[in-house]
């Protein structure tokens, strides 16, 4: 039961951020600076700072995942072989 209201939520999130962002990059644009629509939305140069910088950040979490499990598999192999070496 749990599974499918963190699915649901997730999508829910997912689609806000993304008709936000489509908003704030498509439409914002063409909106004159002075409509109080605009303090809804941070300065435009943000809009390629914030995916680049969670693209590095992404990166660098999954690649630091990635070597610690090579790692990992790595000393694990090592010392299989030590084992079956020693015998």
């Amino acid at each position: 039961m749990l599974g499918p209201l963190v699915g649901a939520s997730m999508l829910i999130v997912a689609t806000t951020v993304f008709l936000y962002y489509t908003i704030w990059t498509l439409v914002m644009p063409f909106v004159d600076s002075s409509h109080p629509s605009q303090s809804l939305f941070p300065p435009r140069v943000w809009a390629i700072r914030l995916p680049v910088i969670l693209i590095l950040v992404g990166g660098a979490v999954v690649g630091s995942f990635l070597s610690l499990i090579m790692i990992k598999s790595n000393r694990q192999k090592a010392l299989k072989a030590q084992k079956s070496k020693a015998k």
